[in-house]
Order: structure tokens, then sequence, then C-alpha cells
């Protein structure tokens, strides 16, 4: 994998520019730690992000195709992988994503996170792959931090309240998501079980205009997704 390294007063700016960003947007926002790679590992163990502690994930469900109208049986697999990057000088962790849409993968990602000493999770980009017939036909949607003017993003504070947003990308034009804490100390039932004190966030893509919504539980993570007309549940972990 190609590495990309911020150096100097490069990062320092990278730095500036995250730390304002985080105090605009909708709602409250998280405040900014300093982005020294010194302070980040690639063991990510937030209660609601565990993402070392857990083996493979599979979730199922559904959505509308948003051109025909098709109701599409979705499926996603969700893999930590062994090896590690650097991006914006930060050693992080890759998580391995597979989309399915009945039963033909149309999208593999390769996400990089690590995690701050203050126990907030970092997302430094991801690699995409898009597939059709089998064969790759795109990568949109690609970024990396320290490319260009592409930052890190806060995927998940150490500590969440109500109402509070972070941004969770931050590569201008390709990738600028925001999240939402909507709800605290919900319950969400799936197939794979009963999870109790999760949080619900609402996810906004200011780009293309689309909400859903999303609920992460301790010591598991991501359990359900809900995109608009569809859902998506976690069924084994």
């Amino acid at each position: 994998m190609n590495r990309f390294v911020l150096l100097g007063g490069a990062l320092a700016l990278a730095v500036a520019a995250v730390a304002a960003g985080a105090c605009g947007g909708r709602g409250s926002k998280q405040a900014t730690p300093t982005l020294n790679p010194a302070d980040f590992q690639t063991t990510v163990d937030n209660p609601l992000f565990p993402l070392s502690s857990l083996g493979p994930k599979v979730f199922e469900g559904e959505e509308k195709d948003p051109d025909t109208g098709e109701t599409l049986k979705t499926r996603l697999e969700s893999t930590v992988l062994p090896g590690t990057d650097v991006l914006a000088g930060v050693e992080v962790g890759v998580l391995e994503e597979k989309d399915y849409e009945n039963g033909e993968l149309v999208e593999l990602t390769l996400d990089y996170f690590a995690q701050h000493k203050d126990g907030s999770v970092w997302y430094f980009g991801e690699r995409v792959d898009e597939y059709k017939g089998g064969k790759v036909v795109s990568h949109e949607g690609q970024w990396l931090a320290g490319e260009g003017d592409n930052l890190p993003g806060l995927f998940m504070p150490a500590k969440l309240v109500l109402n509070q947003t972070f941004d969770q990308e931050k590569a201008p034009g390709v990738a600028e998501d925001q999240s939402k804490v909507v709800a605290l100390d919900r319950t969400v039932t799936t197939p794979a079980g009963s999870f109790s004190a999760c949080v619900k966030t609402e996810d906004f893509s200011p780009l293309d205009r689309v909400t859903e919504l999303k609920f992460y539980c301790p010591g598991v993570g991501l359990v359900r997704e809900e995109p608009p007309g569809g859902h998506l549940d976690l069924i084994s972990y």
C-alpha cells in the first residue's frame, strides 16, 4: 500500500484546520485533541467502536434502489485485517468491508482508523473499489488523510452527549459526513441478540443530502443502520 505522511509545518497546519472545523457545523462539537502521531495507537478499544476485540461481523438487510425503486437484499461483511498503514503521519489499523446486493459484490472498502490516547477514534480515510459484474469499475468516494486538503475525521468521541455533532470525514468535495447524537441508552434487538445502553446517531452527508440512523452498543459497536427506505442489522459477530 502507498503511504502518505504529513511532516513539520504541514502537519501543524492540518491540526489547526481540524481544530477549527470541529467548532463549526450542526450542534455542539467535540473538542479536538492535538493530532500528534505519538498520541495514537492502532488498538481500537473504544467501547462503542471496539474494532480490536471483535472478530468478523456480518450484517444483513434490504434497501431500495434510488433509481429503479427495486428492493435489494443487502449484506455487509466487516473484518479487521492484521496489517497496518501510515496516513497523515499516523499508524492506522485497517478495516475491510465487503458490500453485497442480491448476493453480488458491489463494493470493497479498506477503512483506516486509529485511537487517540483520550479514547476517541479517528477516521483516516478509505480506499474504495466499486464492482459491476465482478470487475472494478470505479473508486468513487475514495479519500486518504494527508492527500491534498484531506484531514482525519473524528469518528467516535471518547464520551458522547446528547446533541453532540462531529465531522467523521474531512475530504472536501469527496466525503464530508457528519454525525449527531440523537438518543442515549437505547435498547436494540437484531438477529445477533438484544443490546442495551446503545447510542443512536443521525449521520448526514451534505454532498448527496442523505441522512441515515445508526445504533452503536457497548462492547459490540455498530449493530444497526437505517438508510432511507431500508435497514441493515447485525446477524453475527
